[in-house]
């Protein structure tokens, strides 16, 4: 028998993945970072609230850690803890740009 794929579960699912994986985390921080106006990229600040990318509290450390992300192509053990607390924030802007009938099909395999 298999488990009815919820809103909720497919949440859960990518909240957890943003916590608890690097690569998943990298991906969102580097995504959100594209929904930054140019402006916004430039002086690494919320100025146009669209209800895409960083929040104010979070543009200016999450811009920086995507640009060195982008630049050098990695960031420290310690960056990385800062960006898995953060990014799980934004999981509802990840589910909305995310191909939905991929991301069904690792929430099914998850709790299958």
């Amino acid at each position: 028998m298999t488990k009815k794929l919820t809103k909720g579960a497919v949440a859960d699912y990518v909240k957890h993945q943003l916590k608890t994986d690097d690569k998943w985390a990298k991906a969102a921080l580097l995504k959100i970072y594209e929904f930054q106006t140019e402006d916004e990229k430039r002086i690494g600040d919320t100025r146009e609230y669209n209800n895409v990318g960083f929040s104010g509290a979070h543009a200016e450390i999450m811009s920086s850690f995507a640009v060195q992300l982008l630049g050098k192509g990695w960031l420290s053990p310690k960056q990385m803890i800062i960006v898995h607390k953060i990014i799980c924030k934004y999981s509802r802007q990840i589910i909305q740009i995310s191909d939905e009938d991929k991301l069904h099909e690792m929430v099914t395999k998850s709790i299958s």
